[in-house]
Formats: C-alpha cells, structure tokens, sequence
C-alpha cells in the first residue's frame, strides 16, 4: 500500500483529498503538514495511521523516505516550490490546482518531474464527473466532429470565498479567474483536445468588491482585504482557428450561473452542460436535442453509481504510480491552463493582444 504524505490541511485536503485517499483503500496517510499545527493534529487523528507524523514544515515530509507520495494542497503561492523539491526527493505529487502562479513556475514544474522520472498530476476533478466523461467519449468518437467554438463557465452570483487567503493576490495571484476559471477552462481544453494558443485578449474587473455586504453565500468580506478581482473574462484563439469564451466571476449580476461547465461547438453537432448534458444537431434536416441518463434510472456512464469523482481522480494518479497507467491530467495540459490565465491577467493589465 502506498504511503501518502499531505502539505497543507486546510479546507481543499479536509474536504476534498483525505477523504478521498481514504475511500480508495489503497494509500495509507502517514504525514500531515500545516503551518498550524493543530490543523495537522486534527487531519492525523481522523485520517492518519496510528503513528502517523505531524510537521510544520514541509521540508520534513520530504526527508522521510517512507513516502511515497506527497499532496501540495497549499495557497497557489507555494505550489511550485513545494512541488519541485518534492519531485527532487523522489516523491510522486498530486498538486491542487490551479499548476502555479505563473507558466515560468508551471514549466519548471514539468520538467522536474521528467527530470526526476516521477509523476505529476494536478487536481482537475471536474474532467471525472460523469457529465465530463460522457461528452469526452462522444467527442474522441468523432460526434462532433471538428469543434472549434467553446465557452468554458466560472460564473457565481454572490459567492465570493471568505476564508484562508482566496482574497489575497500575493498568495493566490488572482481571483475567480485562477480560482474557479481554472477548473473551467481545463474541462473546456480537455473536451475539446487543443491546447496550442495563438492569442489571448483579456479583461478583469474590480466592481463589486467594494460593497462588502452584498448577499453573498459565505457572507460580508472585508472590503480592504478583497485585493484581487470579482471578475475576468477571456477571449482565446487557438493555433487552428477554434476560439474558446472564457467566464469568471465570484460576484456578477447575473441569473444565468454555473461554474466547471463548458458549451462546445463542432462541425457535427454541440453539447453543454446548463441541464444535465445536452447534445445537440441535425438529423434528416432536422435539428435534434438529447439528454443521456447519467444518473441511477440510466445506466452510469464509466465512474458508476454513488461512485465520487474525487474518488476517480485519486485512482487515476494512484494506478499511475502502481501499474503505469495514462494519467487523466497530464501535467503538460495544466501547465497550457496556467500559460492561458497568466496571458489574460496581462491582456486586461496592458489592453493589448498577448500572442504565443
């Protein structure tokens, strides 16, 4: 059974990654790591083996060579030097997403991890929701046929996270564009099976963040605090022509919302994800809309039913390490995520084209 080492236990491990290493019954947690110590106390004691090891500082984890390995499930700041020496001890690594700050560190992360022959993958669950995985067959099987028209979906209404360091730009690098466009644009990229920009145009607004108490989900933020943006919009073009729409926001006036949800249009017919999945075209001269059962009156397409998609992406990185299987991220496809984001940050701060 592998031996799992987890930096950072904050809300991302608590709620996401240590319960989903735990239902895999494949990896066994014996390191816990967070700059507060009773926070890795607390992580130790309801998810770690019975001697399990607490530190308070991450390069400990990495000196036990026990592990096998390590979860970088820290604010962005950190996750390309956390993950590079984890790398350089010969840990495999999950990293929480989004790949780094910036695409210099992103890159850096690559080519550590074929430098050390190790694996990487970043924490995209959202390719693993069955909604995903279902447009994902039908495009490799040629459904639609050349898309080349997307939109990638980040949008909240009022839900702007209040916690950790989410409005802090020093640690985070940005706000709902690297937060929760990230996830978006991956799955929008993945779909789709084109990751050469040619150009991006960015904007990014400050608007609403001034208000302080606005009805939002996780309730009033400190408006002085609130350093990074409330919303970002991308426009990128691909080396082919196709041309992705990107969305983002944690407080928009807006009634149409949904975030990890992207539209897709081909040469053969679309597909969203606003209800469900929704596969549209033509037939006979007639156009035509469906909507596969995805759910336990149909038949549960790849992850099965009750089976969790977080759950999936730990066994796709877990049966990486055991039996060399393909990872579902790849680390190179993260890091074309981190390279568009970077590229609509800078578009929006100088108004020019950024070009690749």
């Amino acid at each position: 059974m592998l031996k799992a080492g987890i930096i950072g236990c904050g809300g991302i491990a608590v709620q996401k990654h240590m319960p989903s290493i735990q239902k895999t019954g494949l990896a066994k947690m014996i390191a816990f790591c967070d700059i507060k110590e009773e926070c890795a106390q607390k992580s130790a004691k309801e998810y770690g083996t019975a001697d399990a090891k607490i530190y308070t500082d991450y390069k400990d984890v990495l000196k036990d060579a026990a592990i096998d390995m390590v979860y970088v499930l820290t604010p962005n700041k950190s996750h390309s030097v956390i993950t590079i020496e984890a790398l350089e001890a010969g840990k495999h690594v999950m990293c929480e997403k989004p790949m780094a700050k910036t695409s210099k560190e992103a890159r850096a992360m690559c080519d550590a991890a074929k430098k050390a022959g190790k694996i990487l993958t970043i924490a995209y669950q959202n390719r693993f929701k069955p909604e995903s995985m279902y447009i994902k067959k039908c495009a490799e099987r040629g459904d639609f046929g050349d898309i080349y028209f997307a939109k990638a979906h980040a949008l909240r209404r009022r839900a702007v996270p209040t916690w950790g360091v989410f409005l802090d730009e020093e640690e985070q690098g940005g706000g709902p564009l690297i937060d929760i466009g990230t996830h978006a644009l991956d799955l929008t990229l993945w779909l789709m099976n084109k990751y050469k920009p040619k150009s991006v145009m960015g904007s990014v607004f400050k608007k609403l963040n001034e208000t302080g108490d606005c009805g939002n989900a996780f309730g009033p933020w400190n408006p002085k605090e609130y350093t990074v943006e409330d919303a970002a919009f991308g426009f990128i073009t691909m080396e082919d022509g196709s041309t992705i729409i990107l969305e983002s926001s944690w407080a928009l006036n807006i009634l149409e919302f949904g975030e990890a949800k992207a539209t897709i249009c081909g040469t053969k017919g679309g597909a969203d994800m606003r209800d469900g999945v929704r596969i549209n075209g033509d037939d006979f001269g007639k156009l035509y809309q469906k909507s596969p059962a995805l759910g336990k009156d149909g038949v549960d397409f790849f992850i099965g039913e009750g089976v969790d998609p977080n759950v999936n992406e730990q066994l796709s990185f877990i049966n990486a390490i055991t039996k060399g299987t393909p990872l579902t991220v790849l680390p190179e496809q993260a890091c074309v995520v981190t390279e568009i984001l970077e590229a609509i940050y800078e578009s929006a701060k100088t108004g020019k084209l950024v070009t690749f």
